[in-house]
C-alpha cells in the first residue's frame, strides 16, 4: 500500500449523532464538506450520498483518496455501526488505509476562543441525565479520558473551580439547567462534524497510525444508546 506523505486526500465521516456529516480534506483543510443537522437518525438514506457530493465537489474520483477516516464514538450505536460499516467498505474496495477519530476530541475543536489554562469539555447525549464526556485542555490535549456519567449539581466541580469551562455538545442543555457557575460556557445546538475530523486524521495518516480493517469495531462505551 503506497502512502503519499506530502499530499493526501482524506475521506472523513462522522455519524456518532443526528449530524450526517461527510468531509474531503486534502492534507489537514477540509476543502468540500456536506452534513445536515437533522434531528432524526437518516445516516443509512444519506451518508453515500454525501460521500458523491463531497467527492464530485472536489473535483477528484474516489480513487484519489488516500484514506478513509471514521469518528469512533462514543456515540448512537447505530450511527456509528453505520459510520464504520461505510468506511472499512470504501477502505477494502480503494485499497486504503482506515483511520479513527475520537468523536469527542473532534468535537471539542469546534470551539475557538479559549483562555490559555482553559479547560474544554465535550459532552454527548446518553439520554436522562447521562452524557459521555471527556475533559481537554486549551490546545485539545486529553485531560481526562472518555467516561458516561450521570450529571449533578457538583459535576465537574474539579475543572470549574480552577478556570473557564467551556461545555459543548447535545448534552450541554442539561447540564446548563442545573450548573450555577460563573466559570462555566456553555456552547449549545452543536454536534459533531466531519469538518474538525482533518486535523486529527491528517496526524494520524502522517504517523501511519492506522486501524485493522478487518478488525475495528466502534467505541460504543455503553450499548443503550442506539438511534
Amino acid at each position: 500500500m503506497q502512502i503519499f506523505l506530502r499530499m493526501a486526500y482524506i475521506l472523513c465521516i462522522e455519524t456518532s449523532t443526528t449530524n450526517c456529516s461527510v468531509a474531503l480534506a486534502k492534507n489537514n483543510a477540509v476543502i468540500a464538506l456536506k452534513e445536515d443537522y437533522d434531528t432524526q437518525y437518516s445516516h443509512a438514506e444519506r451518508l453515500h450520498n454525501f460521500i458523491e457530493i463531497v467527492i464530485k465537489e472536489a473535483g477528484i474520483g474516489l480513487k484519489d483518496i488516500s484514506a478513509v477516516a471514521v469518528s469512533k464514538g462514543p456515540g448512537s450505536y447505530t450511527g456509528l455501526r453505520i459510520g464504520v460499516s461505510a468506511a472499512k467498505g470504501l477502505c477494502y474496495a480503494l485499497d486504503v488505509p482506515l483511520l479513527s477519530v475520537p468523536t469527542l476530541q473532534s468535537l471539542a475543536l469546534q470551539v475557538k476562543v479559549k483562555e490559555n489554562g482553559s479547560v474544554v469539555i465535550p459532552m454527548i447525549d446518553a439520554r436522562r441525565m447521562e452524557v459521555y464526556s471527556a475533559v481537554f485542555s486549551s490546545d485539545n490535549k486529553l485531560l481526562r479520558a472518555t467516561k458516561a456519567e450521570i450529571l449533578d449539581e457538583r459535576s465537574f466541580s474539579e475543572y470549574l473551580e480552577k478556570s473557564k469551562v467551556y461545555f459543548i455538545g447535545n448534552g450541554v442543555e442539561k447540564f446548563a439547567a442545573i450548573c450555577d457557575n460563573d466559570q462555566a460556557i456553555f456552547i449549545q445546538n452543536k454536534l459533531p462534524s466531519a469538518n474538525e475530523m482533518a486535523i486529527i486524521s491528517y496526524a494520524k495518516f502522517l504517523k501511519e497510525d492506522f486501524e485493522d480493517v478487518s478488525y475495528f469495531e466502534p467505541y460504543y462505551l455503553k450499548d443503550f444508546l442506539v438511534g
